[in-house]
């Protein structure tokens, strides 16, 4: 644990620094030479969707927009919607991604997601990142506000989600099983997935009905289709 402690602190300080010292001068949607050399993967490059598909699907479909380097979900698009998920499966890694919500949105991004025709949807399997706007209803459930683990712990520290028209900042850092939460560089939730602590709140939620939900430490990212339009830039990885 002590190990994890330290490697999750240099993770979060570095990432710190990056964002401070490298989003400046660098572009959206790309790597610096510094972030290469540290091993990061782009998995959006603001042109193509050629990491992603819809999930238990082979492609995407036209409620996910790409306008100016900006991946959007188009609330207002009907047609064949569903959840984004990674074409890869992951299991130690740090995630990075840049979002925002329409006034009242709600939506989230879920680990360790099992693909399978007989799980009809990836929150049956993923526990989930909550992205969550600040004038939503569910803003005053402490266990419901961004960055939180989604029902099950609240938010650690507060944090105020910024503006429509400015980007918030969240961190997935995931190893052996233990992830951290990060937005706006601040930690708003921890949890080892292996522990008794987490199977024992799985049994006492809701998700005890799907039985693949929370039982594994690797698997897919997925972006959730959801309400009043979320957009998303610069999402990259790094192994961990």
């Amino acid at each position: 644990m002590k190990n994890f402690k330290n490697l999750l602190f240099s993770c979060i300080s570095m990432s710190a620094m990056l964002i401070s010292c490298d989003q400046e001068i660098s572009q959206p949607n790309t790597l610096s030479e510094k972030e290469k050399t540290e091993g990061w993967q782009l998995l959006f490059d603001g042109k193509s969707l050629d990491k992603w598909h819809v999930y238990n699907q082979t492609g995407t479909n036209p409620a996910w927009v790409i306008k100016d380097g900006i991946l959007y979900c188009d609330p207002n698009n009907q047609s064949n919607r569903g959840d984004l998920v990674s074409n890869e499966t992951y299991q130690n890694y740090e995630f990075q991604f840049d979002w925002k919500l329409e006034k009242e949105g709600n939506s989230g991004v879920f680990i360790n997601v099992q693909e399978k025709p007989d799980i009809n949807a990836t929150w049956q399997s993923g526990p989930e990142y909550q992205l969550l706007e600040d004038s939503h209803a569910d803003f005053s459930i402490p266990q419901k506000k961004a960055g939180c683990l989604y029902t099950f712990l609240p938010q650690q520290n507060f944090v105020n989600t910024k503006t429509k028209a400015e980007w918030n900042t969240s961190r997935i850092i995931q190893k052996d099983g233990k992830v951290t939460f990060v937005l706006n560089n601040k930690i708003t939730a921890e949890m080892d997935f292996n522990s008794d602590k987490w199977k024992s709140m799985v049994q006492q939620s809701h998700f005890k009905d799907f039985p693949e939900f929370g039982k594994n430490t690797s698997g897919k990212i997925a972006l959730q289709d959801w309400s009043r339009g979320v957009s998303f830039r610069n999402l990259k990885i790094k192994a961990l």
